[in-house]
């Protein structure tokens, strides 16, 4: 079996200085977020073997304060690999592709649109799964999710079904750090 944790860059600042999206920072809100999403996966989640981000500038801060957070828990190998930044859900296949089957689980660690749909690629929607439709609806900043793969080797993750076995919204471990309530 393998496992994917999928954790969403946390909440990023609305705009960068210089105009480039790659090197916006997470804000405030974010910072918590990731801070309590870390936590949780420090403590209420099996360590991961290995760690796969993107090397934008808010999965990079939203990782850095995760894995504090972590503590004793972090995973300690960790690359940065361009093909996440903005990856689709096959971009993120043909990463992972790559690993073979020595590891058998993985902290990705990137954006929507592609976590959210590797998600719904890999899970099945047939009813079976009320996390899948909480994720088809929105997979948020500072989301996690966990799936696992009956498979021995990741090479065999293309078209591969997983259960959706944890997902986790900022906003389930502190309400604060949910969507604003308009008056």
């Amino acid at each position: 079996m393998k496992r994917l944790g999928l954790l969403r860059h946390a909440k990023s600042e609305e705009h960068q200085p210089a105009g480039y999206d790659f090197d916006r920072g997470i804000n405030a809100k974010g910072r918590r977020a990731a801070e309590a999403m870390g936590r949780f996966i420090g403590t209420k989640v099996a360590p991961f073997d290995r760690i796969l981000a993107s090397p934008a500038v808010r999965v990079q801060e939203t990782l850095n304060i995760a894995l504090d957070a972590m503590g004793k828990a972090a995973p300690i190998h960790r690359v940065e690999d361009r093909r996440l930044y903005l990856a689709t859900s096959d971009s993120i296949e043909e990463v992972l592709s790559e690993l073979g089957g020595e590891e058998d689980s993985i902290l990705l660690v990137a954006h929507n649109p592609g976590l959210e749909d590797a998600v719904l690629d890999h899970v099945p929607d047939d009813g079976s799964s009320p996390l899948r439709d909480l994720v088809a609806v929105k997979y948020p900043t500072g989301a996690f999710a966990v799936l696992e793969f009956d498979i021995d080797d990741w090479s065999k993750i293309e078209g591969a079904k997983a259960r959706l076995v944890e997902l986790k919204r900022p906003r389930d471990l502190d309400p604060t750090l949910g969507p604003e309530m308009a008056n």
